[in-house]
């Protein structure tokens, strides 16, 4: 009864994480506001949905499989973000801290 709350509580947060993510990535005006929003808010909310099924999980492998999948899916939005940020300032684009000094 507590693993299924705690799964509940923590899944349900990861999620509210994601809905921030994906509101700050359609809200925000420039490329690289939205990449912050997005990584940093979907990574946490993976981070916190992976925990609330780590409750459940039967064993210590099972586990560690899925601590895993977080970890690559944190290197593959990182690797991701740098890549599109920077197309974006290829394309002229330029940084939001770079917008007044031009």
């Amino acid at each position: 009864m507590i693993t299924d709350a705690l799964t509940i509580v923590l899944t349900g947060t990861g999620l509210i994480f994601f809905v921030a993510g994906t509101v700050g990535l359609l809200r925000f005006p420039d490329t690289h506001s939205r990449l912050h929003a997005l990584t940093k808010a979907d990574n946490l909310g993976l981070g916190l949905v992976i925990a609330g099924l780590m409750v459940q999980v039967p064993s210590p492998l099972d586990a560690g499989k899925l601590v895993l999948v977080w970890a690559l899916a944190i290197l593959a939005a990182g690797t991701t973000a740098q890549l599109v940020a920077r197309s974006a300032l290829k394309k002229g684009q330029s940084a939001p801290d770079d917008e007044g000094m031009q």
